[in-house]
């Protein structure tokens, strides 16, 4: 059974429709007064909650705190520098079986999974060597 869904949130599932990536809730306002679609900042983090709760958005939390919405199509994987804030995708899924696992085991309903790794990019590390040649 679908949810009933606000105006407001078929607006924002229409936006993240045609963006490819993670956008922040102050983004996505924003790029909705910019379509003429205004709504309170409030109303869309209102909004973006409810359709994390059913399942059609999904967060990511960078290093930084900020968190980056989506529409939920597939399992998000990542390498995040924490010095520049690059984040590199990992196509392939390490967790996939485990999660079946544990849908099984504990007959939970998994709408998606992330999975993140925190360190230096290479760039990052060649200029942490080079200050530390000095």
């Amino acid at each position: 059974m679908r949810a009933i869904r606000t105006r407001s949130q078929d607006r924002i599932l229409n936006l993240l429709k045609n963006i490819k990536q993670g956008i922040s809730a102050q983004d996505l306002y924003i790029e909705l007064r910019n379509h003429s679609q205004s709504m309170g900042l409030a109303t869309v983090y209102r909004s973006l909650e409810a359709l994390k709760l059913e399942g059609k958005v999904q967060v990511r939390t960078l290093a930084n705190g900020e968190a980056l919405y989506s529409l939920t199509q597939q399992d998000k994987h990542h390498l995040t520098c924490l010095q520049c804030g690059l984040s590199i995708p990992i196509h392939q899924c390490p967790v996939h079986q485990l999660e079946n696992e544990l849908k099984s085991s504990h007959k939970f309903k998994v709408f998606y999974h992330t999975l993140e790794f925190f360190g230096l990019c290479s760039q990052c590390q060649e200029i942490s060597q080079g200050i530390g040649d000095r």
